[in-house]
């Protein structure tokens, strides 16, 4: 499969280590390290499917977190000293640092959204696609809500039978125009119906491309009621044309 998701959908490992500490609702000074630490490497193999290529600093991080958690559950003996506290701080700090930036980032997109909606831009004769292309994050739903989602999945099918190696060449634009057909006879489809139970891991992998890829391009929604419920699928409501001046 030669179509790979762009590294910058999932804003690297940090951002990852932010939704995990997010989704434990603790402060980050508290981080539970050695929960996390399980919890990224489970996203860590879906992402190594999703692009193989790409995932160096993923596994970098998920290195660094096994290694604090190994030295807190047990201990060397000839450590007099806690010789995991600074290793834990200066993550920390790191996440503390890229929140920041992240939190600024998000704050500078809204006001330049805002400033668009008061000064909006005159329509041209040229005709492109319904609306702009979405972000991955619509309503409640992250991307990263979507990788964990993908991760249930495959374990879920692995458990059935063990993992076998089939290639599927299915383009993502079939699976993208399969996912909208469906979606547009149901009204509303779950994200794990889906994927069918014998499906290999290819397949399985090229339907999720597609899920986001239909996102990224505003045709697809996503919703989800409470964290770890089902996400929902269904069609993008239509962008009104803006009135010219």
């Amino acid at each position: 499969m030669e179509f790979k998701i762009a590294l910058e959908v999932f804003a690297g490992p940090m951002d990852l280590l932010l939704y995990l500490v997010k989704r434990h609702e603790v402060d980050i000074t508290q981080v539970p390290l050695a929960k996390i630490a399980e919890e990224f490497v489970a996203y860590l193999d879906v992402l190594e499917d999703i692009a193989i290529d790409q995932v160096g600093e993923f596994v970098d991080l998920a290195s660094l977190l096994l290694e604090i958690k190994a030295r807190e559950l047990v201990p060397r003996p000839e450590e007099t000293e806690d010789p995991v506290e600074p290793v834990r701080e200066e993550l920390v700090k790191r996440l503390l640092e890229y929140k920041q930036y992240r939190d600024a980032a998000v704050l500078l997109e809204d006001r330049a959204r805002e400033w668009e909606l008061r000064f909006p831009r005159v329509a041209t004769e040229e005709t492109g696609p319904r609306g702009g292309p979405a972000e991955v994050t619509i309503g409640d739903v992250h991307v990263w809500d979507l990788v964990g989602a993908l991760a249930r999945v495959m374990r879920k099918r692995e458990k059935r039978r063990p993992r076998q190696i089939v290639q599927d060449d299915t383009p993502i634009e079939v699976h993208i125009s399969r996912i909208e057909t469906v979606v547009a006879e149901k009204g509303r489809v779950s994200f794990a119906e889906l994927f069918e139970a014998d499906m290999p891991r290819t397949r399985i992998v090229g339907i999720f491309l597609a899920v986001l890829e239909l996102v990224r391009r505003g045709r697809l929604s996503t919703r989800q009621d409470r964290i770890f419920d089902e996400i929902w699928l269904e069609p993008a409501e239509p962008h009104l044309p803006r009135e010219t001046a």
